[in-house]
């Protein structure tokens, strides 16, 4: 990947992580990354529109996964594709917490543990100091 790709999604994310929405002025943990969508090994390319910006986190707990299981309905349900909607149309956010909003909202935040303790604790205090989330 190059240098010039990297910085559009870069650019494009404005520097968040494009599932939990954290500033990589906020990881405590490293870097962003550069993550694709859709996994090689599941025909995924380099191409723009199937890369996203990722925290550690989000990105390791994402790993290949294209879907979940639904923790409400159990249904093998699709995870949130970042290129083909608005995060706004399947989350939202309650003081610290990410809700999913739709099935897929759902999923996604189970399956990427965005209200894990750790996770919940750095959103409490950035909210705190009066950062944006």
């Amino acid at each position: 990947m190059n240098k010039t790709i990297r910085q559009m999604v870069w650019e494009r994310a404005l520097g968040r992580c494009e599932y939990c929405l954290l500033q990589q002025t906020h990881e405590p943990l490293g870097p962003l990354q550069i993550k694709r969508i859709v996994a090689r090994q599941h025909q995924g390319d380099d191409d723009l529109v199937n890369l996203a910006l990722a925290c550690l986190l989000c990105n390791s707990h994402k790993g290949t996964n294209l879907t979940g299981l639904d923790p409400d309905s159990g249904n093998i349900t699709r995870l949130f594709p970042p290129r083909q909607n608005s995060w706004q149309d399947h989350f939202r956010r309650d003081g610290a917490f990410i809700i999913g909003g739709t099935a897929i909202g759902g999923t996604t935040v189970w399956l990427l543990q965005m209200n894990y303790v750790e996770r919940l604790e750095l959103r409490h205090f950035l909210l705190e100091k009066g950062e944006e989330l």
